[in-house]
């Protein structure tokens, strides 16, 4: 059963899930308290999928919630994002869940992905490519992001700066460059059928990532990972304009919670009209709720 749009006031695309129900973890240690005092954040780091919809059910607020699924990269155990879904499906009312695949996995990859929107219901895909360590734009992964597009649902992607790593020596090997995103220019020209979501302003590439979504129907960026009060001045600018049906309310909760998030947002100067753009009806329309 899909959210109903009209029982609640906003739609958050942007919620990380960071433990399971075994007490496993998403990140090791130095990378949770590497991100932690990145974000200085200093409430709980690990919520779990019961506590995620217990918080965002009192704020009536629907949560788009996912984990990266990256032990190639980082070598650490993905928590299950078939085990996440089902949870989250046990909250219709406040969970919105998203499957993650390794892309280094290959066939096995596609073959999982069909698998978690046909028999687990996920409504998207979260890839981080620093994280993850691949260059979205190499055409080994093609595959996974037609069968994506087949299946109708968005891939939503980290771009720019990460937590995940910073004041680590050699930021624990997790390369930024993967996560400019023009790389995903590449993969947006190729597969016009495939929906893009840029995860983040984009720093240090802002306006790379405004001019894709300027540029090109089938992508879109979420406004998450920064309180709004930090917000490069032309991103408030292209939110506030051309770009006002193509970005999405996200907090990257839990180092950044929706409270603060909002907060800060009433305080942008943004046209009246636009507000509910970003905070919901954008993403209504982009995950099919409407």
């Amino acid at each position: 059963m899909a959210i109903d749009p009209a029982t609640v006031d906003a739609i958050d695309v942007h919620v990380h899930v960071e433990q399971d129900g075994h007490g496993c973890f998403a990140l090791d240690q130095e990378l949770l308290d590497a991100s932690a005092a990145y974000f200085k954040a200093d409430q709980d780091r690990t919520p779990t999928i019961t506590s995620i919809a217990e918080h965002y059910r009192a704020r009536r607020i629907a949560a788009v919630v996912f984990t990266v699924d990256a032990p190639a990269g980082t070598g650490h155990p993905a928590l299950s994002s078939e085990e996440i879904a089902d949870r989250a499906a046990e909250h219709p009312d406040a969970l919105i869940p998203f499957g993650s695949v390794d892309p280094h996995a290959g066939k096995a990859a596609v073959a999982r992905a069909r698998r978690l929107v046909t028999g687990h219901g996920v409504r998207g895909f979260k890839f981080h490519p620093s994280l993850q360590a691949f260059e979205p734009n190499d055409m080994r992964y093609y595959p996974l992001y037609e069968a994506i597009a087949e299946l109708g649902v968005p891939a939503l992607f980290h771009s720019g700066q990460t937590g995940i790593g910073a004041g680590l020596p050699g930021g624990r090997g997790i390369k930024l460059r993967y996560s400019n995103p023009m790389l995903l220019d590449d993969v947006a020209a190729d597969h016009p059928d495939l929906t893009i979501v840029l995860a983040h302003p984009s720093v240090p590439w802002q306006d790379e990532a405004i001019s894709m979504a300027t540029h090109k129907a089938n992508v879109h960026i979420d406004l998450s990972g920064w309180s709004p009060k930090y917000f490069p001045p032309q991103l408030v600018r292209a939110a506030n304009s051309l770009l006002r049906r193509k970005v999405l309310f996200g907090s990257d909760f839990p180092v950044l919670t929706p409270d603060r998030w909002l907060a800060d947002f009433e305080n942008l100067d943004l046209k009246p009209e636009v507000r509910p753009l970003i905070l919901k009806e954008n993403a209504v329309r982009l995950l099919g709720l409407g």
